[in-house]
């Protein structure tokens, strides 16, 4: 692999990414919930399907948090796509990531470093997702990174640890000016996953860690958690909220409702309350968990077709998942704007595999189904070991019993029975005792992403390859119907 800031050659200008066989061709985006369980409802369908995703795993994100807090590797929640595919025959897994999507065409070019491929489809399934939301301030996650992908949570894991190693080091050497900066976590978001993530800190500082340093009293660690509603866990409910706002308190967080950030950078975040007036929190460790933002892919598509986005970016499909005109084009998942759907795993697990049987029932000639509906399964967070929330139909639970369902939800939907096993252990480790086995840290997962900003744009790693197969012409006044290619 090389370095260049250079114009891209001819070689790699886009190749076409497949050879066609005759059989209809689904192009899959993405290889998060919705991608790979659309994915799997073709296993033995008479379709060749390409996946294409911008990493080469699944990424079980509701999971994120441990693997910040030293509780879980990022292989147990992150399983190779190829492998977890590997059995399907008709599937191919593509690496790159998708930047542009052409209806007229029928066409998708992804972009691998500098190499450019484009490969045509009958059928497309855009399950791309959503990253972070700073809402306008993208500037924080310098200081504030994220909860959305396994770089986030290296880079977090790397922060809290680094941080208790830093405020050893000031004790030890007389700098306790420097304490209480360096001992304050603050999280941004009281929604599942701050809720999850302060709970997790806090016991990572009063349970784990006591032993470890010889200067500091870890327990002392100050964890804030800021949100700008006036409850914990608003989708949960005003009584599992009051009940997830007590536990943590019991433990220590520091929690404080209708707080909006205002700004935050190297030593601390300043929000400001209800009442207009402003506070600053000196901190060295910040997480960011409040909003998402739908992939840029849903822009593109709303050019395109006309349909409506909403202010996260998120695409209006019609009531089957469908865009207008584009029958033959389904949107799932994060990305979607309808009847007001959560941005929650099991609307992407359902809605990928109600796109890829309407796919198989326009195939085969059958009538589709003219509306999307999505079952309620429920909604979970864990606080603590031992503590968690459940709110699935009309039941509302709290305490152990929500703990135990919020295991056994999450040990199903792990993908692999090796990693499901592997995960029950670790989890024995660190709720029944008090060790965590991931506390591994690095210079480089801290700096690594703000290195790579400051070389900007043209910075360009890549790797020399040939011109590869040209793309094949189109005809764009195909009627937009899968059952006629």
């Amino acid at each position: 692999m090389t370095d260049s800031t250079t114009t891209p050659t001819a070689a790699e200008r886009p190749a076409h990414g497949h050879l066609n066989t005759g059989r209809p061709r689904v192009v899959i985006i993405g290889s998060g919930f919705g991608g790979l369980f659309a994915a799997r409802k073709f296993d033995g369908a008479d379709v060749d399907v390409t996946l294409i995703s911008s990493t080469g795993y699944h990424l079980f994100q509701p999971l994120l948090y441990q693997v910040a807090t030293g509780i879980l590797s990022e292989g147990l929640i992150a399983p190779a796509t190829r492998e977890v595919l590997a059995k399907q025959k008709n599937v191919e897994v593509a690496f790159g990531t998708v930047h542009d999507i052409n209806l007229a065409e029928r066409t998708v070019t992804a972009r691998t470093l500098t190499i450019e491929t484009t490969y045509d489809y009958d059928s497309l399934i855009v399950a791309a997702g959503a990253g972070q939301s700073y809402f306008g301030h993208d500037e924080f996650a310098d200081f504030a990174p994220g909860m959305k992908s396994i770089d986030d949570a290296l880079e977090l894991r790397a922060r809290i640890f680094g941080a208790f190693e830093l405020a050893e080091l000031a004790a030890a050497s007389g700098r306790t000016e420097d304490l209480p900066r360096l001992m304050t976590f603050v999280v941004v978001g009281a929604g599942p996953t701050g809720v999850e993530m302060a709970g997790q800190i806090a016991e990572l500082s009063a349970r784990t860690l006591p032993r470890d340093f010889r200067h500091i009293a870890s327990e002392n660690a100050h964890i804030v958690l800021l949100d700008g509603a006036d409850q914990v866990l608003g989708g949960f409910g005003s009584r599992l909220g009051k009940k997830a706002k007590q536990r943590l308190e019991s433990m220590g967080v520091d929690v404080r409702l209708g707080a909006m950030v205002t700004d935050v950078d190297a030593n601390g975040i300043e929000y400001r309350r209800n009442d207009g007036s402003t506070e600053r929190v000196p901190a060295l460790t910040k997480v960011w968990a409040a909003g998402v933002q739908a992939s840029s892919l849903g822009k593109t598509l709303s050019e395109q077709t006309g349909a409506e986005l909403d202010r996260a970016g998120r695409i209006k499909v019609n009531p089957d998942l469908t865009l207008p005109g584009h029958p033959n084009v389904y949107v799932v998942g994060d990305m979607i704007s309808l009847d007001n759907l959560p941005g929650v795993a099991q609307v992407a697990i359902q809605g990928g595999k109600f796109a890829a049987t309407q796919i198989l029932h326009r195939l085969k000639g059958e009538p589709t189904d003219a509306k999307f509906h999505y079952f309620d399964k429920g909604s979970m967070a864990t606080i603590s070991r031992f503590s968690a929330v459940a709110s699935v139909g009309k039941v509302r639970m709290s305490g152990f019993l929500a703990w135990l369902m919020w295991l056994a939800v999450h040990l199903w939907y792990i993908i692999g029975f090796k990693s499901q096993v592997t995960t029950f252990f670790h989890w024995a480790v660190s709720f029944l005792g008090r060790s965590r086995g991931e506390r591994t840290a690095t210079q480089q997962q801290i700096f690594a992403r703000g290195a790579l900003e400051k070389l900007g744009a043209s910075y360009q790693p890549r790797v020399e390859m040939g011109a590869g197969r040209p793309v094949p012409s189109h005809h764009p006044d195909a009627p937009d119907d899968t059952s006629t290619r």
